[in-house]
């Protein structure tokens, strides 16, 4: 069985749409090779798995690349389908009065979902688009239950995936409304200084509750206290 792999690519990255599949990439060997080794590497850490169950497994699920600018899901969407972040980072945003307003960064081995469009069919509030090009696991619900019926084991990594991110995403949250702009900013710098160097400074201004002129005189004034 074969893996099935996508490469999508954004015409024009300000324009809020859905993108293609970007033929002319499509099933060149180089990029399902890159495609496979990011997905066969995650799976391999499961070690309840057999490495014919990975085999398997692997060769269920949907993969695909899109490349930087590219979005995922527009406001009004209904969301039929989830993200998991095998390489790349993925932006959560709305449009408050004309401006973005960034609520969160997913990045390696971190599972994007718009839980209540996803489970209730309701449109979604927000956006979701691609900071970098990424290789994403895509997930629908139909395809989950047979997932789930097919590799039972499938049930009980997911639990724990979910319960470790649930209680990631309520500490975040709560850190988010106890603290000011600065130590916001040094909680991304001890915690998750990767986005620093991948994410522009006006989406981590916004990520963090400030303009990108007061994120600039944080970091200078960071930078002269060391």
């Amino acid at each position: 069985m074969k893996i099935k792999f996508e490469t999508y690519y954004s015409t024009s990255p300000s324009k809020q749409t859905a993108y293609k599949p970007m033929n002319n990439r499509n099933n060149i060997p180089e990029v399902d090779a890159r495609l496979r080794t990011e997905l066969m590497t995650y799976l391999s850490k499961f070690q309840t798995l057999t490495s014919e169950e990975v085999e398997a497994i692997a060769a269920n699920m949907k993969v695909k690349l899109y490349e930087k600018g590219s979005v995922l899901v527009n406001e009004g969407d209904i969301c039929n389908e989830c993200y998991f972040v095998l390489k790349g980072c993925l932006r959560q945003y709305r449009l408050v009065n004309g401006i973005e307003k960034t609520t969160q960064f997913y990045t390696e081995e971190q599972a994007a979902v718009f839980f209540t469009s996803y489970t209730t069919q309701a449109k979604s509030e927000s956006y979701l688009s691609c900071v970098e090009d990424s290789i994403l696991l895509i997930g629908e619900p139909a395809k989950e239950t047979e997932m789930y019926q097919k590799f039972p084991k499938l049930i009980e990594i997911t639990r724990q995936m979910m319960e470790q991110d649930f209680g990631k995403t309520q500490d975040a949250l709560a850190y988010f409304m106890a603290s000011s702009p600065e130590e916001r900013y040094l909680n991304l710098l001890e915690n998750r200084p990767d986005l620093l160097q991948r994410v522009p400074q006006h989406q981590l201004a916004g990520y963090i509750g400030v303009t990108p002129e007061s994120l600039s005189r944080i970091r200078k004034r960071i930078l002269k206290e060391k």
